[in-house]
């Protein structure tokens, strides 16, 4: 059954230190939809995720988020999980201690069960007692989809998804993005545009 989500931003705008980031961005994005944020460098990608996650506040402008929450979590976040190169995981601590703390800071009882099925998915059961320290760049990107996904969230936030991976590691991403897209929605930020194989919608973003 497909989750009853929607984003809606209207009129975003972001300024750094006087300089205008982006203003003027509006969209919206229902479920089984992809949003692709494209731009160069410096566009504002990123910043325009980190407001729709509710990590930054805009300039002007809103953006709200509607769907399905239970309980727990604080706002609109229990509907979103998020995947970009400055969110880091406790790199002493091991990919399921990782996963443990998650569930912990959401108030959530702990899926073992969910857990060891999405190591599984991002090809790292084998090395889940292992601490991320001693993780590849690769591996540590792959771990942040579990944690993306393990409160089974009905938004995709995903910001340069392919970073750091090898060919396996991007055929495990893609496939994730294929299979959360049919029911819940998908937000892509990135200028490498082979990134995306299919999305619904475009925003580009000038520097």
């Amino acid at each position: 059954m497909t989750a009853q989500i929607a984003i809606k931003a209207e009129g975003l705008k972001k300024v750094f230190n006087r300089r205008v980031v982006f203003e003027g961005v509006s969209f919206s994005l229902a479920p089984t939809q992809t949003l692709l944020i494209s731009g160069r460098n410096g566009s504002g990608k990123s910043t325009l995720v980190k407001i729709v996650a509710g990590v930054l506040s805009p300039t002007a402008g809103s953006v709200s988020i509607s769907g399905p929450s239970e309980g727990g979590y604080f706002g609109h976040q229990a509907l979103i999980g998020m995947v970009s190169p400055y969110l880091q995981m406790y790199e002493e601590f091991s990919a399921e201690e990782n996963l443990l703390y998650a569930s912990t800071i959401r108030g959530e009882a702990y899926d073992q069960t969910r857990a060891h099925e999405l190591l599984r998915r991002v090809a790292l059961y084998a090395r889940k007692d292992d601490p991320v320290r001693t993780y590849s760049s690769g591996m540590k990107q792959r771990i942040k989809y579990a944690f993306a996904l393990l409160h089974r969230p009905p938004i995709l936030l995903l910001d340069e998804p392919m970073a750091n991976l090898d060919a396996d590691g991007i055929a495990i991403v893609r496939e994730i993005m294929q299979e959360h897209r049919r029911n819940g929605a998908v937000l892509v930020a990135t200028n490498d545009l082979t990134d995306v194989d299919v999305y619904d919608k475009r925003i580009t973003l000038d520097a």
